[in-house]
């Protein structure tokens, strides 16, 4: 099972893209699991999550959270700002997918 975590920094809106990334794996019988949570929760789920997403809102963190996550060999990435604000879990699913298998 794939585990993707989105890094934002409220939480509202990323919680309806992880639904709407579940109901596309669901949909397509892929087996993840993907919560959204706060920059602040990264250090601790580092290990737990395959990759990590950032919201539009908080890319000026991806340089210093890549680099922590390069270190275990994980990625840390920018979620398309247009897939996200059209709620686009579908494409925002592949590209967690995309991430985990390069």
């Amino acid at each position: 099972m794939k585990k993707i975590l989105l890094l934002c920094s409220a939480g509202m809106s990323t919680s309806i893209v992880v639904k709407k990334m579940l109901e596309s794996a669901e949909k397509r019988g892929i087996p993840v699991e993907i919560k959204a949570v706060g920059l602040e929760m990264f250090q601790e789920n580092l290990d737990k999550y395959d990759t990590f997403l950032l919201g539009p809102q908080v890319k000026f963190r991806k340089d210093e959270l890549n680099k922590i996550a390069q270190g275990v060999g994980k990625k840390v990435e920018v979620i398309n700002m247009m897939d996200y604000g059209m709620m686009k879990g579908d494409k925002i699913l592949d590209f967690a997918l995309s991430l985990i298998e390069e």
